[in-house]
């Protein structure tokens, strides 16, 4: 049996995860297994990687690390979470995944993608997800909204022009793969944005159940 994979992706501030929590309760009200979890992260291991890539530090992270540390966390959750609930034939809703790679470290970085897509393969074989949702807004909302949240992570310190390149990144890709992206605008109030989410309930439940 196989499971349903589903990745929320988006710049700072978009609502991913509070968004994440919403779809998780709708389709366990549905009675489906959902395994809720995130990148980086998701297992113990993964989660100290996690602490590394986000705290600031007055040592400056090279590129390459920082992207060799993003996929050696999704090797260890690959490992121990996600692969093991859908073959179980759960829905496993992730809050970031490898379009994050693409948007963060290939466009906002400029690292190679061919880099990026080498990377991918390796650690992932063919698993790619089945949905990828795009909480969509413009950059100065989305960093006002994370400054609103308090202290700033390593990435959130990024400027302008980083998250510009990380939008257009993410946009880029949701427009080469119109089946498996569903781009939502975010700056939207949150009870309109769950009204969106909701309309796809019915094709996710029927994915959901085979």
């Amino acid at each position: 049996m196989t499971g349903l994979f589903i990745t929320l992706e988006g710049p700072e501030g978009a609502g991913k995860s509070t968004n994440r929590d919403y779809l998780a309760a709708r389709l366990r009200d549905e009675g489906i297994e959902v395994v809720l979890t995130r990148e980086p992260g998701g297992t113990p291991l993964a989660e100290r990687i996690r602490e590394v890539l986000l705290a600031p530090g007055e040592e400056q992270m090279n590129p390459d690390t920082e992207l060799l540390l993003v996929f050696a966390a999704r090797a260890q959750h690959l490992a121990e979470v996600i692969r093991p609930a859908l073959a179980r034939g759960a829905v496993v809703i992730c809050d970031r995944f490898t379009d994050s790679t693409y948007a963060y470290q290939g466009g906002g970085r400029g690292l190679s993608l061919e880099r990026i897509a080498s990377l991918e393969t390796f650690v992932q074989g063919n698993l790619r997800p089945d949905l990828t949702l795009l909480f969509d807004l413009p950059v100065e909302v989305g960093m006002a909204r994370a400054s609103a949240r308090g202290r700033l992570d390593r990435f959130e310190l990024e400027g302008q022009a980083f998250f510009d390149a990380v939008r257009t990144a993410f946009l880029k890709r949701a427009t080469a793969e119109p089946a498996r992206y569903h781009v939502l605008d975010a700056a939207q109030p949150l009870a309109q944005v769950q009204r969106a989410i909701d309309a796809l309930l019915p094709a996710l439940l029927e994915r959901a159940r085979g």
